[in-house]
């Protein structure tokens, strides 16, 4: 039966799912058929001998005989796409001998350890956006001769590349005036610029070139957790550097540093993607111990790996208390902006009250004397014996002001009067005490006595 046909209830609408059967199909066409998404995802094809010699080889699908084993991964890119798009390219590059059950395995969200269709399958996805340098999605289908994984982006120290185009096993050298692009002196080493240098401080590993190549699948397994590991602790070096720098320049910088920051919601964002960090090692903590139950139980997964993947698993939790700490950090640093922004606005409030306080009494007073009433003083404008009137109303202001800050002045004077008396009635105190003493040990002395405790 080459096509079925499945007629789903639904609005009125037909819709029709064909499935191809390709059993019919030689394994050499279906693999090499055309894709329809070229170019969208990056593949890395591995043939180990089991020896500790790998090669390159062709995307096939095909599983390793005897002690090789073959490993096919999948670079997903970090746009704006959704899932099921991503879904669309991993059943383009996956497709067959992979079924629906495994494409859907491997590509959903959150944790997933299990095994599917006869091979082990294991997920660590966030659900974040795949844009984000915050969302980690890795997952991994491994059977005894095979591994096929798949990643969101580039994965740092996955890959393999030939020993000796590592920039780590160059004997480095200061940069120096007369040095030129391209030149490098006898004995001197190669130059690395500051800028490398700063790159290399985040990276917590090696280079691809230095990988050790694995000797069996569960070797491979141990390399790709840790490479996720690896990963991980590089997002967390990297925020640590920033939230140093940042304290650093909250420390040098004034209002307009705050008020940018504060408007920015810096301190916010790095809390959101700090949470989202702690999500994937969440899910980590949930899979990789049902990962090592698992494996524990296969002849092929050698004993001396399960403890690796142990280590692993501390270390993930580990790396979980030091991103706790972050969030705290985070949390204090935007609890005194806060802080300093309460501060501000109370601080223009009591300008304003101090303003509201002074110009009220003046506002009672000239209200009074603009009353259009008879009998109010120094209102007659002919009168010869009142003509200073303006200037007594204007007087009478003045001395209304200076009771005001008076009242303001007169606290802070209050407390420096009695701290001053206090002062006083100490140094008399101590005075009194001081002679009294020293009559009491000269009176002992005079007649050879002990003084008393």
């Amino acid at each position: 039966m080459d096509l079925a046909q499945e007629e789903p209830a639904g609005d009125g609408e037909m819709e029709e799912l064909v499935r191809v059967s390709t059993a019919n199909i030689p394994n050499g066409e279906n693999h090499l058929q055309r894709t329809h998404f070229p170019g969208m995802v990056r593949k890395k094809a591995y043939i180990f001998d089991g020896l500790g010699n790998y090669y390159n080889k062709e995307w096939d699908l095909a599983e390793g005989s005897g002690q090789e084993f073959c490993w096919y991964h999948v670079e997903l890119p970090k746009g704006k796409q959704k899932l099921s798009q991503s879904a669309q390219y991993l059943i383009d590059v996956l497709c067959p001998p992979l079924k629906l059950q495994d494409i859907l395995s491997l590509v959903s969200n959150g944790p997933f350890c299990g095994h599917v269709d006869g091979a082990l399958v294991f997920r660590v996805n966030s659900p974040g956006p795949p844009s984000s340098n915050f969302t980690f999605r890795l997952a991994a289908r491994v059977t005894e001769n095979s591994v096929i994984t798949i990643s969101l982006g580039r994965v740092p120290r996955l890959g393999f590349s030939p020993v000796g185009q590592s920039l780590l096993s160059e004997i480095p050298s200061i940069e120096s005036p007369s040095y030129h692009r391209g030149e490098r002196n006898e004995g001197s080493g190669i130059v690395i610029r500051e800028h490398v240098l700063e790159f290399l401080l985040t990276m917590n590993h090696s280079e691809e070139a230095d990988n050790p190549v694995p000797k069996s699948v569960s070797n491979l397994v141990v390399h790709i957790i840790d490479t996720h590991m690896d990963h991980l602790q590089d997002v967390v070096t990297k925020l640590e550097m920033e939230l140093d720098s940042v304290e650093l320049e909250l420390d040098r910088g004034g209002f307009a540093l705050k008020k940018e920051m504060l408007d920015d919601r810096r301190f916010p964002k790095m809390h959101l993607n700090l949470q989202r960090l702690l999500q994937v090692i969440a899910h980590g903590e949930q899979v990789f111990p049902r990962v090592k139950e698992k494996c524990s139980s296969k002849h092929w997964f050698a004993s001396e790996d399960i403890g690796s993947l142990e280590e692993l698993i501390g270390r993930l939790r580990r790396l979980k208390e030091n991103v706790g700490f972050l969030a705290n950090r985070v949390t204090a640093i935007q609890a005194g902006l806060d802080s300093w922004q309460s501060e501000q606005i109370n601080r223009k409030l009591y300008y304003l009250s101090f303003l509201s306080i002074i110009f009220l009494p003046l506002s009672v007073i000239t209200g009074v004397f603009g009353m259009n009433v008879g009998g109010v003083p120094w209102t007659v404008q002919k009168d010869p014996a009142l003509k200073d009137g303006f200037q007594n109303v204007m007087g009478l202001c003045l001395a209304m002001l200076l009771l005001v800050l008076l009242c303001f002045i007169f606290p802070a004077l209050y407390s420096r009067l009695t701290a001053w008396l206090r002062r006083r009635s100490l140094k008399r105190t101590w005075s009194y005490n001081r002679r009294s003493f020293l009559k009491r040990t000269i009176g002992l002395q005079e007649r050879g006595g002990y003084l008393r405790i």
